[in-house]
Protein backbone atom coordinates (compact mmCIF):
# COMPACT_ATOMS: atom_id res chain seq x y z
CA UNK A 1 0.00 0.00 0.00
CA UNK A 2 0.91 3.48 -0.53
CA UNK A 3 0.72 6.56 1.54
CA UNK A 4 -1.14 9.80 0.10
CA UNK A 5 -0.73 13.24 1.78
CA UNK A 6 -3.92 14.64 1.12
CA UNK A 7 -4.39 18.69 1.50
CA UNK A 8 -4.88 22.21 1.06
CA UNK A 9 -4.03 25.97 2.39
CA UNK A 10 -5.68 27.78 4.70
CA UNK A 11 -6.87 29.82 2.90
CA UNK A 12 -8.58 27.93 0.88
CA UNK A 13 -11.33 27.58 2.97
CA UNK A 14 -13.67 30.29 2.61
CA UNK A 15 -16.69 29.78 4.12
CA UNK A 16 -19.25 31.48 6.82
CA UNK A 17 -17.79 31.88 10.44
CA UNK A 18 -21.32 30.72 11.56
CA UNK A 19 -20.92 26.78 10.08
CA UNK A 20 -17.49 25.91 11.26
CA UNK A 21 -18.92 23.60 13.76
CA UNK A 22 -20.36 22.22 11.17
CA UNK A 23 -17.33 22.31 8.68
CA UNK A 24 -15.09 20.64 12.02
CA UNK A 25 -18.25 17.82 12.08
CA UNK A 26 -17.74 16.93 8.89
CA UNK A 27 -14.10 17.08 8.44
CA UNK A 28 -13.90 14.60 12.05
CA UNK A 29 -16.92 12.15 10.46
CA UNK A 30 -14.02 11.92 7.33
CA UNK A 31 -11.10 11.15 9.43
CA UNK A 32 -13.52 8.78 11.74
CA UNK A 33 -14.29 6.75 8.66
CA UNK A 34 -10.55 6.57 7.46
CA UNK A 35 -9.44 5.16 10.77
CA UNK A 36 -12.33 2.55 10.89
CA UNK A 37 -11.27 1.80 7.80
CA UNK A 38 -8.17 1.36 8.77
CA UNK A 39 -6.59 3.77 6.14
CA UNK A 40 -5.86 6.91 8.62
CA UNK A 41 -2.12 7.05 9.41
CA UNK A 42 -1.86 11.38 10.40
CA UNK A 43 -4.10 14.43 10.16
CA UNK A 44 -4.10 17.89 11.08
CA UNK A 45 -3.99 21.59 10.55
CA UNK A 46 -0.71 23.61 11.05
CA UNK A 47 -1.03 26.25 13.57
CA UNK A 48 -1.10 29.37 11.63
CA UNK A 49 -0.42 30.87 15.27
CA UNK A 50 3.32 29.59 15.39
CA UNK A 51 6.27 30.65 13.38
CA UNK A 52 7.77 28.06 11.63
CA UNK A 53 11.83 28.44 12.38
CA UNK A 54 15.01 26.24 10.52
CA UNK A 55 16.97 24.37 12.55
CA UNK A 56 20.54 23.38 11.08
CA UNK A 57 22.22 20.34 12.29
CA UNK A 58 24.54 22.02 15.02
CA UNK A 59 21.36 23.01 16.38
CA UNK A 60 21.44 26.49 15.40
CA UNK A 61 18.02 27.74 14.79
CA UNK A 62 16.88 30.68 12.26
CA UNK A 63 12.73 32.76 12.02
CA UNK A 64 11.36 31.45 9.08
CA UNK A 65 11.37 28.92 6.43
CA UNK A 66 14.17 27.84 3.53
CA UNK A 67 14.93 31.16 1.04
CA UNK A 68 12.06 30.98 -1.60
CA UNK A 69 9.80 28.20 -0.19
CA UNK A 70 6.19 29.38 1.25
CA UNK A 71 5.27 28.98 4.73
CA UNK A 72 3.17 25.87 4.78
CA UNK A 73 0.06 25.59 5.91
CA UNK A 74 -3.63 24.25 6.28
CA UNK A 75 -5.11 20.94 6.73
CA UNK A 76 -3.51 17.89 6.03
CA UNK A 77 -3.87 14.02 5.64
CA UNK A 78 -2.17 11.25 5.28
CA UNK A 79 -3.75 8.27 4.24
CA UNK A 80 -2.57 4.61 3.47
CA UNK A 81 -4.37 3.52 0.18
CA UNK A 82 -4.26 0.63 -2.58
CA UNK A 83 -4.08 3.07 -5.16
CA UNK A 84 -4.11 6.66 -6.77
CA UNK A 85 -7.96 5.88 -7.83
CA UNK A 86 -8.55 5.37 -4.02
CA UNK A 87 -6.62 8.32 -2.92
CA UNK A 88 -8.82 10.57 -5.12
CA UNK A 89 -12.07 9.41 -3.89
CA UNK A 90 -10.59 10.04 0.08
CA UNK A 91 -10.05 13.28 -1.44
CA UNK A 92 -13.08 14.20 -2.18
CA UNK A 93 -14.87 13.02 0.75
CA UNK A 94 -12.55 15.87 2.59
CA UNK A 95 -13.35 18.12 -0.42
CA UNK A 96 -16.87 18.11 0.69
CA UNK A 97 -16.07 18.18 4.55
CA UNK A 98 -13.80 20.96 4.60
CA UNK A 99 -15.15 23.05 1.29
CA UNK A 100 -12.47 23.11 -1.17
CA UNK A 101 -10.45 21.62 -3.26
CA UNK A 102 -7.48 18.90 -2.24
CA UNK A 103 -4.36 18.09 -3.39
CA UNK A 104 -2.90 14.76 -3.56
CA UNK A 105 0.23 13.99 -3.61
CA UNK A 106 2.51 10.29 -3.56
CA UNK A 107 4.45 9.10 -1.10
CA UNK A 108 7.67 7.64 -2.54
CA UNK A 109 8.23 4.10 -1.47
CA UNK A 110 10.21 3.79 2.10
CA UNK A 111 10.53 -0.10 3.04
CA UNK A 112 11.47 1.17 6.20
CA UNK A 113 8.86 3.23 7.21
Amino acid sequence: MTKYLISFPGDAMVFPKEDFEAVAAAAHAVIDEAKAAGVYVFGGGIDEDVDPVLVAGDGTVTEGTHPGHRVPNGGYTVLELPSREVAIEWAAKIAVACRCAQEVRQFQYDPAS
